[in-house]
This record gives C-alpha cells, structure tokens and sequence, in this order.
C-alpha cells in the first residue's frame, strides 16, 4: 500500500488516503519520497482549473527521494540511489520525439499527478527513464523544484541557443524567474530583471541579475528599445506587449512559460523587419534534466526554499495560496 494525502474533490482540504498501486512494472521503479515541492500546477489541479482533475487526487511532481524497488527490465538505477522526479513519469520511448531525444515532447507521455496519484505520499512510482539521479553536490532537501520549476527555464535557454554574450531578461521575480536569473547569470549572460514591485529590486539582484527594470515605468522600458536577444517570461500576465517586442533586437527571441491567459499579439509587421520571433515551452527531457542538475552543482545553483512537514500540508498549500512563498514551498517527510 501507499499512504499519500488526497483531495476528495476539487478545492478540498487533502486527507490521509492510501491505495494499492499493484504490481511494479518492467520498466518502474518505486521512489521512497524524502522531499516533494509544491508547485502552481499543484494548486490548478486540486481545484481543476484545466478540467484534467480526477478525484480522490494526490498532487505532487517535484519529488525527491530514494529508489526502494526497481522492475526487472530496469538497469539505469539500483535501490538506495537518490533521484528526483518532475511533471512526467513516462513516456512511449518509440515515437520520433521520444527516439530523437525529445521525450517531453511525446504526445503519449504520462504526466505524474494526470490520471495517476503524485508525490504527496511516502512513496511514488515512474519509469526509470524519467527519474534523474542528483549529483553530490546538489542538496536534495532543495532539489525539488529544479524537476520542475528548475529545468521549465533551463530547457529554453538550451533549446534556443542563449549565448554566454546575449542580453537576456527575466520577466517575473517568483517561482520561475528567481531560478531563471541565477541561470542566465551563470550562463554569462547580461540579464535583466522585469518586475512590477520595486521591493524585489534588492533580491534580484542578489539572484544574478545586472539590473533591475520596474515595466510599469514606461520611460525605463523605452531606453531597451532594440537591445534584448532573449526575453523568457515566467508570469501568468500579460505584459505591455509592445514595449517586449519593441525591446527585442533583430532576432529576438520572446519566450515564455508562464500561461498568460490570452492569445499572444504578436504584431506581424515588427516581427518581420526584425526578423523576431516568439516561443514557448515545456519542461525538458532527462538528458537536459540531468545536465541542468551538473550546472546547478558546478555553479551552486539552488532554488530559495521554504520547508514544511508532509503532516502540514493543508498549511503548506495555503501559504503557497495566500502569495507568501519565498520562493517555493517544500514538504519534508
């Protein structure tokens, strides 16, 4: 049996539930779950905003923990090895996405809290594939929300090409943007932060940024005109389009991985003379998961935790609700 926390329905309180998972596939391992991140798609998903939600439901894709069994085709972990586990937990290995490398691209992969029980839970199961093993040097008490939080802004900046000598900035200090800044810095690039509070300014630039830009100052906006490569944006709301694409340089790049709530105005005339262009993305494979865990060690790279017992995660999540989190939330077993 496993024993997690699940909600009965949406917007409901979580309550100790336990479940058989039957019997360990060839390819499955099962994670004894040390540590499990709490994350926004948590929280759309317990209240089924996407509709996806299927009840009793136990959130959790930011785990942690030790491999306690392992299926008998398994061979890239063995028992007692420490390994991290993100928004996916299987994928179909044969499609031309999973053979080229893109396995968060297939279309058939399975999402670890859709139509299955996550990681609020002592323990939780995954194909071997998409657990990560962590590095020494990096803290898996910490380690959590890189499988998600983490390599959501770390594949774009693969994927696309960053340069150690782009202008690059951040929209959104949270969450996202707050890993999104110590990478880039790292990276070597020239990074900006975008926010809308200017009490964000000082952590900023404490997490790797050169300066910081308030985008409710128009006159600030106006003196990039023309001079970011990248703009990888992390917040849910839409921004002054026109001042983003008028700050990108001939082939800028607007990227983003925060769900803003509406189409995207891309002005086809500005995007043309400049030849700009505008993206987005999910998450990353293993093999950019596991090379994002190597930069986080060589780098010290960490995500800005605050850690809560499993027992209190009612209060855990409520703190996640309320827009306290600095920046994301861990459980503890």
């Amino acid at each position: 049996m496993i024993h997690a926390y699940a909600a009965e329905a949406a917007k409901a309180p979580l309550k100790p539930f336990s479940y058989d998972p039957g019997s360990l596939k060839p390819e499955q391992i099962e994670i004894a779950v040390q540590y499990c991140g709490i994350c926004h798609s948590d929280l759309s998903m317990l209240d089924n905003d996407w509709g996806m939600a299927k009840y009793p439901f136990v959130p959790g894709h930011e785990v942690v923990g030790k491999v306690a069994a392992i299926g008998e085709l398994v061979t890239r972990v063995k028992v007692g090895d420490t390994v991290g586990l993100g928004w996916y937990a299987g994928s179909c290995l044969k499609c031309s996405q999973c053979m080229s490398g893109n396995h968060n691209l297939c279309p058939t992969a399975e999402q670890t809290i859709i139509g299955r029980h996550g990681g609020f839970a002592d323990k939780v199961r995954c194909d071997e594939v998409w657990a990560t093993k962590l590095p020494d040097h990096v803290d898996a008490a910490k380690a959590g929300p890189l499988f998600c939080g983490g390599i959501t802004v770390f594949n774009p900046i693969v994927q696309f090409g960053v340069q150690p000598t782009d202008r690059v900035a951040v929209i959104g200090i949270g969450g996202l943007g707050h890993l999104a800044l110590q990478f880039l810095k790292a990276w070597g690039c020239e990074v900006t932060a975008f926010t809308t509070s200017d009490s964000k300014r000082e952590e900023a630039m404490k997490l790797g940024a050169h300066q910081v830009v308030n985008t409710k100052n128009a006159g600030e906006l106006k003196k990039l005109a023309g001079s970011l490569d990248f703009i990888l944006n992390t917040a849910n709301a839409s921004p002054d389009w026109d001042a983003m694409f008028g700050a990108l340089a001939p082939k800028g790049r607007f990227h983003t991985v925060g769900v803003i709530p509406e189409p995207i105005p891309a002005p086809a005339f500005t995007l043309i003379s400049g030849q700009k262009s505008v993206s987005g993305s999910p998450l990353g494979s293993p093999y950019t998961v596991g090379k994002m865990l190597d930069f986080c060690g060589r780098h010290d790279i960490a995500p800005v935790t605050e850690i809560f017992p499993m027992k209190d995660v009612n209060a855990a999540i409520d703190h996640l609700r309320a827009g306290k989190a600095r920046y994301r939330v861990v459980l503890a077993a």
